[in-house]
């Protein structure tokens, strides 16, 4: 696990999440992990996000969220010929919806709550896309 750890640490995120709650939750365990990491509350915010920081390596984004939606933020990076691996987090376990997200381009998909592990284990393979 430390090896993933360092790899971890050489990432740039990307968080996309409208929950404070769950941004505080997974903003103080990057900290505490010393990951590379910035957020955005809603899929406009991280298109402005992403065009300051080319460098990001993954987006990791909500479904639902006001102003521009996960699904709409997906689509519109994918118009931009993004190239970087996209995982949704969400709530939604239903399979319809987790195949729209695939259509759109989605790498994978976490299910809120999330299990850090899993998540850092995730990360850390999806970044050589």
């Amino acid at each position: 696990m430390q090896e993933k750890i360092e790899k971890l640490k050489k990432l740039k995120l990307l968080f996309v999440e409208d929950e404070e709650d769950l941004i505080e939750i997974i903003t103080d365990t990057l900290n505490k992990l010393q990951a590379s990491f910035l957020t955005a509350k809603n899929g406009e915010e991280a298109l402005d996000v992403i065009k300051q920081n080319p460098d990001i390596d993954v987006v990791v984004t909500d479904l639902n969220m006001p102003i521009m939606s996960g699904l709409e933020l997906i689509e519109k990076l994918k118009e931009d010929n993004f190239n970087k691996p996209i995982i949704i987090m969400s709530a939604h376990t239903e399979v319809d919806y987790i195949n729209k997200a695939k259509e759109f381009g989605v790498d994978n998909y976490l299910l809120k709550p999330f299990d850090f592990i899993k998540f850092i284990d995730l990360v850390t393979t999806m970044d050589n896309k």
